[in-house]
């Protein structure tokens, strides 16, 4: 892709940036007494339409909805953003699997913005039709699907989907032109690594089981990971202090809460970089992650302010604004 194609598109993002939540304004939300004075702030910055006036899952979609316009509209390539739907793509295959097997339907379960929207995606797995399926899917959705009928094992059934999702993405990265995406595949696979690596050094599960979960990356090694988890958290964070992650063990110790902010942190500090390659994908991408970041962040605060949680509380879920 010629650089000077993004010159417009990344001009266009410059100016939005301005419009991107800061630290001080979510410290305003935060301040609020409750929800309804929190999304009269979000009106003033612009956020929802005539039609989403004061319906929480309205307005957060529809600043999604308009974040995805704009990449639309400005990116000279969209396929460079094809790997940011993988998460969705493979959340639609374990929800399909889980109602064809189960039987049990469950309404608004799929996600319809990836490139097999639910519908398509609950037929496929109806009739078998797995290699209609794109890249790793065709035989992680038909081991999947064996397993759950078999074993009616519904984790096990995630475990195969979910390291097929994290396949997928590293290879992605590996197959990219624009560091920005190698960089997010990289980062995307080591936290989810970390994270399998924390939840199953706390219930206790198997090497064996760790091993399936986790996806290789550069950055960590998953089988010393899976080894350290296994010692217990003492060498877990021992051996996270020897990586280039090593700034995640103080939030571990804090509270699963906090290590689940320096993820989201982590990953926000690694794409900031991106900001001033002013000829390629980078801010793009970034101010679609940024927006990402942001719109899950007032998520957890509306939450907390419907739920009455007290503000400290809120507070150490709050994510890193890009800005």
């Amino acid at each position: 892709m010629n650089e000077l194609e993004y010159t417009y598109a990344v001009a266009r993002i410059r100016a939005l940036e301005a419009s991107l939540l800061t630290d001080s304004v979510i410290d305003q939300l935060l301040a609020c007494k409750d929800e309804a004075q929190c999304l009269g702030l979000l009106s003033e910055k612009g956020w929802g339409n005539a039609e989403t006036e004061n319906d929480v899952e309205a307005i957060l979609n529809c600043e999604e909805e308009k974040t995805w316009q704009v990449i639309q509209e400005v990116s000279p390539d969209l396929t460079v953003f094809d790997v940011m739907s993988y998460p969705k793509l493979y959340h639609n295959l374990k929800a399909a699997i889980k109602e064809v097997c189960t039987e049990v339907i469950n309404e608004k379960i799929f996600y319809d913005d990836c490139e097999i929207p639910g519908k398509e995606m609950l037929s496929i797995v109806e009739n078998k039709a797995f290699e209609r399926l794109p890249g790793n899917m065709e035989v992680a959705a038909k081991e999947a699907y064996e397993t759950l009928l078999q074993t009616r094992d519904g984790q096990l059934c995630d475990v195969i989907v979910d390291r097929a999702a994290l396949e997928a993405i590293t290879q992605a990265g590996h197959d990219a032109k624009d560091e920005i995406i190698r960089v997010y595949a990289e980062s995307t696979v080591a936290l989810a690594n970390i994270k399998i690596a924390v939840r199953c050094q706390k219930t206790g599960k198997s090497l064996e089981f760790m091993k399936r979960a986790m996806a290789p990356c550069e950055s960590i090694n998953v089988e010393q990971l899976a080894k350290a988890a296994l010692s217990g958290a003492d060498a877990l964070r021992e051996y996270l202090k020897e990586t280039v992650y090593a700034d995640g063990v103080e939030a571990l110790e804090e509270s699963p809460s906090a290590f689940e902010r320096w993820c989201d942190n982590r990953m926000i500090e690694a794409i900031k970089p991106q900001k001033y390659n002013a000829f390629s994908a980078g801010p793009l991408v970034a101010y679609l992650l940024a927006r990402q970041n942001e719109i899950k962040t007032v998520r957890m605060i509306l939450t907390g302010k419907q739920n009455g949680f007290p503000d400290e509380m809120i507070r150490e879920r709050i994510r890193e604004m890009y800005v």
